[in-house]
């Protein structure tokens, strides 16, 4: 997944790196960042969260065994 388009992501990392280290500023604005990346981690779980689960192959029968396939 690449974050890197999300607004509020991108303007975090900005406000991170635009600061001067061992500020006060520098330090709330790695704590936004950190933040904004727990929201993303937390919304793409929710999304594999919600995908089905794959269906089993067939054990019996004819359909669904065997594929052949010629390249």
């Amino acid at each position: 997944m690449n974050i890197s388009n999300t607004p509020s992501v991108a303007a975090a990392v900005s406000s991170a790196s635009n600061g001067t280290p061992g500020t006060a500023e520098n330090a709330a604005s790695l704590l936004v960042l950190r933040k904004a990346l727990d929201t993303q981690e937390a919304g793409a779980t929710a999304l594999l969260d919600a995908l089905p689960p794959t269906p089993a192959l067939a054990t019996e029968g004819n359909l669904g065994r065997n594929l052949n396939t010629y390249a």
